[in-house]
């Protein structure tokens, strides 16, 4: 069972194939279990609720990148995010994840990576947070330091999470603040240097690969 799920989870990974994005495979896991290397997973704003999110649609302002929101729907495929290491890494899928450790997000349709810089973000006028670049191309602003909330020194479902962008500073943050027109409804997600309540998140719906010794490479 364990091959399979893995075997299934890397064919899903490997491609852009929206009909398998969207199916009923994509389903929560049991509370507790691990994220690790080349999961695909949802990640849930823990005060709204809502899905980090992105979609081929620019920001109007700041870099113009592609646009990263808070989503209220859970079922849309938009929110999909593949977890990678830093590039150059021993890392191996299936490896997990402590605290402090630095990571990529991926978003699954666009192959584009989560990214942050010192442009003001549209709404807040914080750190405005885009998706960048592709599978061969990224640089030092796709990078997230993981810090686990609590006693937790391995990432896993459960548990409260912070991202802290390593160039900025800033902490992967949302809140009430919504769209009116381009992303009506959606919210701003953004950076900020502060600890606040508004940017803790929790791993959601997603595949989460289980803990392996494969030697496949990311």
């Amino acid at each position: 069972m364990a091959f399979s799920f893995f075997g299934l989870a890397l064919f899903l990974v490997l491609t852009l194939d929206s009909d398998y994005a969207s199916s009923s495979v994509y389903a929560a896991t049991s509370e507790g279990v691990e994220i690790t290397y080349g999961s695909v997973i949802k990640l849930m704003h823990e005060k709204t609720k809502f899905r980090l999110h992105s979609h081929d649609v620019p920001y109007g302002s700041g870099s113009g990148q592609q646009s990263v929101t808070g989503f209220p729907n859970v079922d849309d495929a938009n929110s999909y995010w593949i977890v990678r290491p830093e590039p150059d890494t021993s890392v191996k899928l299936g490896d997990s994840i402590k605290t402090g450790t630095i990571i990529r997000l991926q978003h699954l349709k666009t192959r584009k990576w989560l990214h942050s810089h010192l442009h003001a973000s549209p709404i807040s006028g914080n750190l405005e947070v885009s998706c960048f670049g592709d599978d061969g191309n990224s640089d030092t602003g796709d990078y997230w330091r993981v810090e686990i909330e609590g006693s937790g020194k391995t990432w896993r479902q459960d548990q409260r999470i912070r991202l802290l962008h390593v160039d900025t500073n800033g902490f992967l943050h949302s809140h009430n603040k919504k769209y009116s027109r381009i992303a009506g409804g959606q919210q701003e997600v953004c950076g900020v240097r502060e600890k606040r309540a508004d940017n803790v998140w929790l791993a959601a719906e997603g595949i989460y690969l289980p803990t392996t010794e494969s030697k496949a490479t990311m």
